[in-house]
C-alpha cells in the first residue's frame, strides 16, 4: 500500500488538525464539522494529483484553450456517520463524481473491549473498474475500511482504491495493508503514536461522530 502521510510537510492543513484535536475549541460541532471538510479538501486535492487526465479544450470569450482534464471515473464512498463531513470535503472539489454511502459500527460483546464491525446499510453505483474513493477520518483498528471493502464487493471490482482519513494508527495502517491490494493508496493528515487497550487512537481527538453529530444512545 501506497502511504502519502500528508502530515510531515509543513501546510494550513495541521492548523485544521490542531483545531480539531483541541478541548477547548472541538466542541463547537459546527467548527469541527467544517474541520474535518476542509481537511477532506485538501486530501481530494494531493491525491487528484494521482489520478488520470485527458487533453480537452476550452471556449473562452476570447478564444480556445487546450487544458488537461480529468478523466477517471470516480466513486466516493464513506462510511456513516462520521465520514459524512469528510466526504463533502471531497465532493466539493469532485463534484462530478458518483457517491456511495454505507453503515459500519463496532458491536461490543459481552461489555468487553473485543468487537466486530457491523456493516448494516449500503446504498450505492456500480464500481466496476472506477476509482473508489473511501472516506473515514478515524483509521484506528482498520476493521471499519476492510468490512467496508467485503460489503462494496457486491457492487463490482474498482479499478484503483484510495483510503482518505484525518488521523489513523500505526495498527489500523498495518491492517489494512495486509487486506487491501498493494495499489491501494492511503491519503492521511496525520498518524498517531498506537491504540488503547479500547481500541481507540491515542492521542488521538475523541469520537468523531459524536462530535460532529452529537452523543448517541448505544445498542
Amino acid at each position: 500500500m501506497h502511504i502519502h502521510h500528508l502530515g510531515l510537510e509543513n501546510s494550513v492543513l495541521n492548523n485544521f488538525i490542531l483545531e480539531l484535536r483541541s478541548v477547548t475549541i472541538q466542541n463547537d460541532s459546527m467548527r469541527f464539522r467544517r474541520n474535518i471538510e476542509r481537511v477532506g479538501e485538501v486530501l481530494c486535492y494531493e491525491m487528484s494529483k494521482s489520478l488520470t487526465y485527458k487533453l480537452g479544450d476550452v471556449v473562452t470569450p476570447l478564444g480556445k484553450k487546450e487544458i488537461q482534464i480529468l478523466h477517471d471515473k470516480i466513486v466516493i464512498c464513506s462510511i456513516l456517520r462520521a465520514g459524512l463531513s469528510l466526504h463533502q470535503g471531497i465532493q466539493n472539489y469532485l463534484d462530478q463524481a458518483e457517491n456511495a454511502f454505507i453503515s459500519a459500527y463496532r458491536h461490543h460483546t459481552n461489555d468487553s473491549n473485543d468487537f466486530e464491525i457491523i456493516v448494516e446499510y449500503l446504498a450505492g453505483p456500480s464500481i466496476e473498474d472506477k476509482i473508489l474513493l473511501l472516506a473515514d477520518p478515524m483509521l484506528a483498528s482498520g476493521q471499519s475500511f476492510v468490512a467496508v471493502k467485503k460489503a462494496l464487493s457486491s457492487l463490482g471490482n474498482p479499478k484503483e482504491i484510495h483510503l482518505l482519513s484525518v488521523i489513523a494508527a500505526p495498527e489500523g495502517i498495518e491492517f489494512v495493508s495486509k487486506h487491501f491490494p498493494e495499489n491501494t493508496h492511503l491519503w492521511i493528515a496525520t498518524i498517531d503514536s498506537h491504540l488503547n487497550e479500547k481500541g481507540y487512537i491515542i492521542p488521538g481527538l475523541g469520537d468523531a461522530g459524536d462530535l460532529a453529530f452529537g452523543s448517541k444512545l448505544q445498542h
